[in-house]
C-alpha cells in the first residue's frame, strides 16, 4: 500500500499527464522549475523565454529527459519571446493553441527585480519593472483568456510573490507589480469562474534562484542596491529550493487554489501580517535599517 505522499503524487502526475502548458521566464529559476515539474508529470510544455541559448538547452534537457531523442522535440518546446511585445506574446500563445489542441495551463512566470530605495530610482526603473512584471502578465492574459474561454476549459498561473501581498521596503517597485498582480489574478478569477477558466496567483517567499543574487538591469541607471538576498534573509528566512516551490505551485493549481504562498514559514508571515499589520508597517523599519548597517550601509536615524 503506498504512503499519502506516493497517492498525492500519483493524483498530481493523472492531473498534469497529456496536457498542454506554457510557461514564460522557462530558462531559469521558478519557470524551469515549473516546466520541469509538468513535464516530469506528462505535460507537453512549451518553454518562452527572451534568452535564445538558454532557452533552448533547457528544453533540449527536459526532452531528454521525457524520453524524446531531442531531433524533433514533442514533449519540451523551446520558444524565444519578449513578454512586453504583445504581439509576440499573442503569436506564441496562438500558435501553442494550433499546435497542440489547446492550452491547459498558462503560467505568466517571467519577470524582473528592480530594488533599492525609492529615492535613487528613476522612473527608467518604475518602467522597466511594470513592463516586465506587470505587462507581461497582462499580455499573457489578453492573448490566452480569450482562447481558454472559447475552449471551455484552461487555467492561468500568475507568478506573484509574498512582496505582493506585504510591505516590502528596498524593492519597492518590484513589489507594487506584484501587489498589481495579485489584484488581476483574484479579480479574473471571479469573472472566470462564469466561462470555466480558472485563474491561480502564486506568492512565493525567499526562492532560491538566481533573481536574488542579480541587481537591477545593467542598463539602467546605478540605484546603489543593497545585498537584496541577505535583507530579505534576515526580515523572511532561508531560501526555499525552487523545485520544491515548483511543486507546491502545481499542487495549488491541481487543487484550484486561488491564492499559493509557499514556503510555510511564507505562510506564517502572511497569517500574521493579516492578523497585526501595524508592526510590519510602522516597525519594519528599525529591522531594514538594522539590516543596511550590518552592510555597512549609512541609514538615517528613527525619526
Amino acid at each position: 500500500m503506498g504512503t499519502r505522499a506516493d497517492e498525492r503524487a500519483e493524483a498530481l502526475r493523472r492531473h498534469y499527464d497529456g496536457k498542454v502548458a506554457l510557461v514564460t521566464g522557462a530558462a531559469s529559476g521558478i519557470g524551469r522549475a515549473l516546466a520541469t515539474g509538468l513535464v516530469d508529470r506528462g505535460a507537453t510544455v512549451v518553454l518562452a523565454d527572451i534568452d535564445r541559448k538558454a532557452v533552448v538547452e533547457v528544453a533540449g534537457s527536459l526532452e531528454r529527459r521525457a524520453g524524446g531523442t531531442g531531433a524533433v522535440p514533442t514533449r519540451a518546446i523551446p520558444a524565444v519571446l519578449d513578454v512586453t511585445d504583445a504581439d509576440a506574446v499573442a503569436e506564441v500563445v496562438t500558435r501553442t493553441a494550433r499546435e497542440h489542441g489547446g492550452i491547459d495551463l498558462l503560467c505568466n512566470n517571467a519577470g524582473i527585480g528592480v530594488g533599492g530605495e525609492v529615492k535613487d530610482l528613476s522612473t527608467s526603473h518604475w518602467q522597466r519593472v511594470l513592463d516586465v512584471n506587470l505587462w507581461s502578465v497582462i499580455n499573457g492574459v489578453a492573448a490566452a483568456y480569450p482562447l481558454m474561454i472559447a475552449q471551455g476549459r484552461g487555467h492561468i498561473l500568475n507568478t506573484a510573490s509574498l512582496s505582493g501581498l506585504l510591505p516590502s521596503p528596498m524593492l519597492v517597485p518590484y513589489s507594487t507589480t506584484k501587489h498589481a498582480v495579485v489584484g488581476l489574478s483574484l479579480g479574473l478569477r471571479v469573472e472566470a469562474e462564469a466561462y470555466g477558466v480558472r485563474v491561480s496567483v502564486l506568492c512565493p517567499g525567499v526562492i532560491e534562484t538566481p533573481l536574488l543574487d542579480k541587481g537591477n538591469p545593467s542598463d539602467l541607471p546605478d540605484a546603489g542596491v543593497p545585498d537584496i538576498r541577505a535583507l530579505l534573509t534576515a526580515l523572511i528566512g532561508k531560501p526555499y529550493p525552487a523545485a520544491s516551490l515548483a511543486a507546491d505551485a502545481l499542487d495549488g493549481v491541481a487543487r484550484n487554489r486561488p491564492v499559493i504562498v509557499a514556503p510555510r514559514r511564507a505562510r506564517l508571515v502572511w497569517d500574521a501580517f493579516r492578523l497585526a499589520p501595524a508592526p510590519f508597517v510602522d516597525g519594519g523599519g528599525k529591522r531594514v535599517r538594522k539590516v543596511l548597517r550590518s552592510q555597512g550601509r549609512a541609514t538615517p536615524g528613527a525619526h
